[in-house]
């Protein structure tokens, strides 16, 4: 079977993603561009970073993504006092038997909410290197797996708040993308008000399970199959190589940074029903992969993403 028959969305497959989409449409309401993003992110196998104020609805997503998985949540409130084991897990040693036990941290979850992670310090944001690109954890010498379809949504604070810890570049180069939710459009937020009267909506309680963890892997596994011409290819890695010889930048794409990039891109055909990327699903996930690892003095990343977008020619085939 070729490639792209391959990765071909059935009808079954097309309601499966539609479902989902408008599961979390009903939580994020009138954001459906972060959406797409979003189950981008999840179905390229990435982590997703939100840069945003308080109250906007980020847990609530994060839960209702795990909900709407039917896979397992947990939750990282961090601060200033926590410690590695507290994100990992650690050995106790049991009197009875005599042996020590290990108890197994948050890591050890389908959907992980790490709130305000850099309110935490460097050392406890460590924790989460190995589970992020490797999906497993090592304590004292020993190995755990995590969850095949572990996704790490993280909230981080402006780097001008009150005891905010800024993220090692090389964790952030483990998150996919950055996003910023932002506030509901006013007929939204009038929506929001009206619909919260008379029941517990914020609860969301409601969310419908729309596939399992085996659905996911595979819509994940077909992914990774959506093809991408050399001219794409090629098209991408001028792009990142941009960013690597741009005098503005002081830290551009790595090449984990390119790979990232590639796979979302693949995600954003996939969500669009192609079995091919084009130089347009390259470009519609630029900004969140660039805006988490580039180092620059620029005042807006956005432009300076759009700046390198219009100098790169399109390829004509691909």
């Amino acid at each position: 079977m070729a490639a792209s028959d391959s990765t071909e969305l059935t009808a079954d497959t097309k309601k499966i993603i539609q479902n989902l989409r408008d599961t979390l449409n009903t939580v994020l309401v009138g954001k459906s561009d972060i959406i797409e993003l979003v189950m981008a992110c999840l179905l390229a196998r990435g982590h997703l970073l939100l840069e945003d104020k308080p109250g906007l609805g980020k847990t609530t997503l994060a839960k209702a993504v795990a909900k709407a998985i039917a896979g397992s949540f947990a939750r990282i409130q961090c601060t200033p006092d926590l410690m590695p084991s507290d994100v990992t897990g650690f050995n106790i040693f049991n009197q009875k038997t005599r042996e020590f036990e290990f108890r197994k941290g948050p890591v050890f979850s389908d959907i992980l909410l790490a709130d305000e992670i850099n309110r935490s310090t460097p050392r406890a944001q460590s924790a989460l290197f190995e589970a992020m690109a490797e999906r497993q954890v090592t304590v004292d010498d020993t190995t755990f797996g995590l969850s095949p379809t572990f996704f790490v949504i993280a909230t981080q604070n402006p780097l001008d708040s009150h005891g905010a810890y800024p993220l090692p570049q090389a964790q952030l180069d483990r998150f996919a993308m950055k996003l910023s939710i932002g506030y509901p459009a006013a007929e939204n937020e009038d929506e929001m008000l009206a619909t919260a009267v008379g029941n517990s909506r914020l609860d969301r309680s409601d969310i419908a399970t729309v596939l399992d963890l085996n659905t996911l892997q595979r819509l994940q596994d077909e992914v990774s199959n959506v093809e991408l011409s050399d001219a794409v290819r090629k098209y991408l890695l001028a792009l990142g190589h941009q960013t690597r010889n741009d005098p503005r930048i002081t830290l551009g794409m790595s090449p984990r940074g390119l790979l990232t990039w590639q796979s979302l891109a693949q995600a954003h055909a996939y969500l669009e029903n192609r079995a091919f990327v084009t130089p347009d699903d390259v470009q519609a996930v630029a900004k969140p992969v660039m805006s988490v690892r580039l180092e620059t003095d620029s005042d807006s990343i956005d432009a300076l993403v759009d700046e390198l977008l219009q100098s790169e020619p399109i390829p004509v085939h691909g």
